[in-house]
């Protein structure tokens, strides 16, 4: 069945008759915009925007317009607007998407619509390997590379043991399965909680202490990773189990943080001060166009999404009927990512480097994200070879 998903997207891509190219370029954005969860949506919405601007909020020419969904952080409700979108809406684009499991209940709309979806978030496994489709591109990363990048690191680092911690949901245990497949040591346990409402890990904290662990692993995007990080420190564990994170501190949750992110290392495969002249531009203009904000990955994966698109757009001079066109455009990954150059594997996701990220104290004062290392060049997630596409 999952083979029959990708090959009646590949015979649509193939076979389908023209759509209408309208005057506008539209483009539906489905991501977090209420609850505890909208910090990370407004990251990406005004990243989005930014790029817009930067390419005179325009597409070969013809306006865009971009419809914002907000899918409540709930898998059902992002359907439901992705359906909309589609539907009704009638878009030329998708992108956005920060949960896992609200892609993956979205992915089959925009397939059997032949409608382009780019995640600038989530990375589930299935996508990547044999729920992949010729119309879903990512411009994040599959869940797996960046813990795995980390696996890496704590395995330089000499680190013996592990007690691993993580929500249960598709990519917690994404995330979990990635450490576990490059840490060399031992496991000592591994722990899911309930996602998104737990907030409470002081049970899960426990039990990496009596495991005998010599450090943690843990997933906690967003709000979570404020508390989750907050009751370590506050659990006295920071000087005896040292902390090994994915996407848990960010510049969102660092300034809740504070100093309680000292000292707690990250993967991730872009941070603010990568040198490029285009990252450079980006950071600048985010901070200044939202003041005392600033920029995280989560808004540099959604300025590339934007970049991509427009990639597309020109390639076919606007004429988004030429599916086939704008789809060999997209794999050339022809922009100037935010992160460096990077390609697309044949599952449409990133081949790129990580780095190793660190909290400090910069020139104002303020904590904030730097690059420290590079863990991994060039890393390919580890499910393309179970995609169809070649």
């Amino acid at each position: 069945m999952k083979t029959a998903f990708w090959l009646a997207g590949a015979a649509a891509l193939a076979l389908a008759s023209p759509a209408f190219a309208g005057d506008t370029i539209k483009i539906g954005f489905v991501s977090t915009f209420s609850g505890p969860g909208a910090v990370i949506g407004n990251d990406m919405r005004n990243s989005f925007e930014l790029a817009l601007d930067h390419i005179g909020r325009k597409m070969d020419g013809k306006p865009v317009e971009v419809i914002y969904e907000d899918d409540g952080q709930k898998p059902d409700v992002g359907k439901q607007k992705t359906e909309k979108l589609v539907q009704s809406d009638k878009v030329d684009f998708l992108a956005g998407y920060i949960w896992s499991n609200v892609l993956l209940a979205s992915l089959k709309t925009a397939v059997d619509s032949q409608t382009f979806l780019i995640s600038a978030n989530a990375g589930p496994s299935q996508l990547a390997g044999e729920l992949c489709s010729p119309y879903v591109f990512s411009t994040s990363w599959q869940n797996d590379q960046t813990p795995a990048a980390m696996g890496l690191y704590m395995n330089q680092r000499g680190v013996k043991s592990v007690f691993l911690i993580g929500p249960n949901y598709a990519a917690g245990k994404d995330m979990l399965a990635g450490v576990k497949s490059t840490f060399k040591g031992e496991v000592k346990g591994e722990e899911y909680t309930v996602w998104p409402s737990q907030l409470d890990f002081s049970a899960e904290l426990s039990k990496a202490r009596a495991s005998g662990a010599e450090s943690i692993f843990v997933f906690y995007p967003g709000p979570a990773g404020v508390q989750f990080l907050n009751q370590y420190a506050q659990a006295g564990l920071k000087s005896t189990m040292p902390l090994y994170t994915a996407f848990t501190v960010d510049e969102l949750s660092l300034p809740l943080q504070k100093e309680n992110a000292l000292g707690v290392p990250g993967a991730q495969e872009w941070v603010n001060d990568l040198p490029n002249e285009q990252n450079k531009r980006f950071v600048a203009d985010y901070r200044k166009k939202y003041t005392g904000l600033r920029p995280t990955y989560y808004g540099a994966q959604a300025y590339d999404a934007a970049q991509l698109i427009n990639s597309a757009v020109v390639a076919v001079k606007g004429d988004t009927s030429k599916k086939d066109a704008m789809k060999a455009e997209m794999e050339k990954a022809n922009i100037k990512s935010l992160r460096g150059p990077f390609k697309f594997g044949n599952n449409h996701i990133p081949v790129q480097s990580f780095y190793l990220q660190d909290v400090v104290k910069d020139g104002e004062g303020q904590l904030s994200l730097k690059t420290v290392a590079t863990i991994v060049e060039n890393d390919q997630d580890r499910f393309h070879d179970k995609c169809q596409m070649k």
